[in-house]
């Protein structure tokens, strides 16, 4: 259950970001930094519902931390509608509605992320780092077999691979791996518009499942880096099972 308190700073940030919607469900997600993993990650998957899943009556709508630069460079990598992501400037709206600000050891974000990716602190990450090297049967493949996968022009393969290698029909090894090594090139490359300010890596994320009734049915707050989603293998499963 949400606190009174956090149940006022939610509502008062869907009105000031004018979150309302038409539709009879309501996901509002509030992402770390722009430049995190954990954004790119589920901002992709929720293009790809959105896509796919026509028979759900939902709006979907996301904060992060970040600039108007960042902000367009990022719905144009990840697919997520522009209009849909608004960015502030610092995490007062997380502090607000009580979200993990990650490890805090004093010593900078820089530390304080690679304090979480060993998994101090953040007990899934390093679960979920393997799950990206050893694949997942439980897990839908994420290449087609036309997608085309370019490391800076010196690798250069398509998704058949992984179907040659591996087969099909499930998340093949290497294969989240090699999707978060793309993401985490598109982040590298652009840096400093999709990382604010480093003293907010830590910062995870947190999401709100809300009905007509504007009454929340779902709710999620990350502890782990690569862990917005209570159930990683099939992270949006949450909706359908809220959503019938």
């Amino acid at each position: 259950m949400l606190s009174k308190n956090q149940k006022n700073n939610l509502n008062k940030l869907i009105k000031d970001f004018k979150f309302s919607g038409s539709k009879k469900y309501k996901l509002i997600v509030l992402l770390g930094l722009l430049g995190d993993f954990d954004s790119f990650e589920y901002a992709i998957n929720l293009k790809k519902f959105m896509n796919n899943t026509q028979s759900i009556d939902i709006d979907i709508f996301a904060i992060a931390i970040g600039n108007k630069i960042g902000k367009n460079k990022f719905c144009k990598f990840t697919g997520f509608p522009i209009n849909n992501l608004e960015v502030v400037h610092d995490n007062k709206i997380h502090q607000g509605l009580m979200v993990s600000k990650g490890v805090d050891i004093g010593l900078g974000g820089w530390i304080n992320m690679l304090v979480m990716l060993s998994g101090i602190n953040s007990l899934k990450t390093i679960q979920e780092v393997f799950r990206g090297y050893t694949g997942d049967r439980n897990s839908n493949q994420i290449f087609s077999d036309e997608d085309q996968i370019n490391f800076f022009n010196l690798i250069k393969f398509s998704g058949v691979f992984f179907k040659y290698t591996f087969g099909d029909g499930y998340l093949r090894p290497f294969e989240l791996a090699t999707y978060r090594l793309k993401n985490m090139l598109e982040i590298l490359h652009n840096w400093n518009d999709y990382i604010l300010d480093n003293k907010y890596l830590p910062q995870r994320s947190a999401s709100f499942l809300l009905d007509d009734k504007e009454q929340i049915i779902y709710k999620y707050f990350s502890n782990d880096v690569l862990g917005y989603s209570s159930k990683m293998e099939d992270p949006l499963a949450f909706i359908i099972e809220k959503c019938k």
